[in-house]
């Protein structure tokens, strides 16, 4: 069974409010003026991997013009296990810092530029949020249509499926690197998918490049770097996707901070 193990040690404590935007104009953009002032909290003893975000959002070329949200995971060079995550909503043509920099966990092997089946690391690039979220526990209140995990929900992540790379419900396992998703607790309590492999990054999975990447929870308490997905605490965790709003186009751009000029 593939885990995508979450990571760092537990998050919680006072909001750091110079690294956090003020619930303005940016808020009021994203549908959710609280967000960024009660969900997006660190303790004092994360300060040790805090990075001053700056605007990484302005330096993105590539979004599709109707993207209002972007969520960025980037960290320093391709070997790192430890990231960030950053979230910006577009305010007057202008992208403005909704969050500050929360730590993530991704790949044990860092980030990838050729991301292959079977190898834990994280694809780099631009990607959509899957239609769907999903979770073990109940709808966190998302935005999104959520699909409560029942047993014999499975990810296809056998290459040579048809189905692969989707989600199936069935009675027996699909094969190759499946996961039985309603019992990867705490990871999925609750996640989004990351369309890598998927469309609309393209027309239909590509056999062995690589399946089930999300955005999910930290799977431990002390943390392990995960399989090849971005994970996140419960408290940043939830506050992310309660967020995100299809209605605004949200993108997910995952990069070591160097490269963040070619998205």
């Amino acid at each position: 069974m593939k885990r995508r193990t979450l990571i760092l040690a537990a998050v919680g404590g006072a909001v750091a409010p110079a690294l956090v935007a003020p619930a303005t104009p940016a808020a009021a953009a994203t549908g959710d003026a609280t967000w960024s002032t009660t969900t997006v909290a660190r303790h004092p003893s994360d300060r040790r991997r805090w990075v001053e975000p700056g605007n990484r959002a302005a330096r993105l070329r590539t979004l599709p013009v109707e993207t209002r949200q972007v969520v960025i995971v980037g960290g320093n060079g391709y070997a790192t296990t430890h990231a960030t995550l950053e979230t910006y909503a577009k305010v007057l043509g202008h992208w403005r810092p909704v969050s500050g920099a929360l730590p993530a966990r991704i790949g044990s092997k860092g980030f990838s530029d050729n991301h292959v089946e079977g190898v834990p690391n994280t694809p780099t690039g631009v990607y959509s949020i899957g239609p769907t979220m999903y979770g073990i526990a109940a709808d966190p209140g998302v935005r999104y249509p959520y699909h409560r995990l029942v047993s014999g929900d499975w990810w296809n992540e056998n290459p040579q499926s048809a189905a692969y790379n989707t989600f199936q419900h069935s009675a027996t396992n699909p094969g190759g690197y499946s996961e039985a998703l309603w019992k990867e607790v705490p990871a999925y309590t609750h996640f989004a998918v990351i369309t890598y492999n998927m469309a609309p990054n393209v027309a239909k999975p590509v056999p062995y490049a690589g399946s089930g990447i999300f955005l999910h929870e930290f799977s431990t308490s002390g943390g392990n770097a995960t399989a090849g997905c971005v994970s996140l605490s419960h408290r940043h965790l939830v506050g992310v996707l309660r967020w995100l709003n299809p209605a605004l186009s949200p993108r997910i751009v995952i990069s070591p901070y160097a490269n963040l000029g070619r998205y």
